[in-house]
């Protein structure tokens, strides 16, 4: 596992850079033994500190692992942040070294994943004109079949507010998304379109 560590308007020295690693190879390893690479940045903001984690397992299931946290004391921060992820692995440990699951429902024939182009559009404001919002940024992207569950784990691992996805039960696209009341709502058309 390659860990990288840096700093924004902070100095990294040897004692939290040494924390930081046996930390994240103590806590990730416990639960994950695919993890590529860990990307974690550490930022000063006026008073407090900010830890922001980033883990890659680099297989092509594509589990991404995210987690941030702030505090006033720069270890307590990267613990906070560390802690998260650790809930995460322990959470969906079963599901994530799983080798005999089954993709797709029996008989099926849906694609793993389809490519697709995500956009990120600027708010609306004097530039923005009804017929076609600005564009600011465009990346490509894949929408994976998953199960529903599958599809919360991977919306809860890398930390996203939602997640597209082919349902693999009934190949239809489907949505979760994380409520403002902290529950995770699940949007599955049914019927065809008008």
């Amino acid at each position: 596992m390659k860990i990288t560590i840096s700093g924004k308007q902070i100095a990294i020295g040897e004692s939290l850079h040494n924390h930081i690693e046996q930390r994240l190879e103590d806590g990730i390893n416990k639960y994950l033994d695919r993890v590529t690479s860990i990307n974690v940045v550490i930022a000063k903001e006026a008073h407090r500190f900010k830890t922001d984690i980033h883990g890659n397992t680099g297989t092509s299931s594509g589990i991404v692992i995210k987690s941030s946290a702030a505090a006033d004391d720069v270890y307590a921060c990267f613990d906070a942040a560390a802690e998260k992820i650790e809930k995460q692995l322990r959470r969906y440990k079963r599901r994530l070294t799983n080798h005999h699951k089954h993709t797709h429902a029996e008989g099926t024939s849906l694609p793993t994943a389809l490519t697709a182009t995500k956009y990120v559009l600027k708010p609306d404001g004097e530039e923005a004109r009804e017929d076609a919002p600005v564009v600011i940024a465009e990346k490509s992207t894949a929408v994976e079949t998953l199960t529903v569950s599958e599809a919360v784990m991977k919306m809860d691992l890398a930390d996203l507010p939602a997640l597209m996805f082919f349902n693999s039960a009934n190949g239809r696209i489907n949505v979760v998304y994380r409520r403002v009341d902290g529950n995770i709502s699940w949007v599955d058309p049914q019927g065809k379109a008008a």
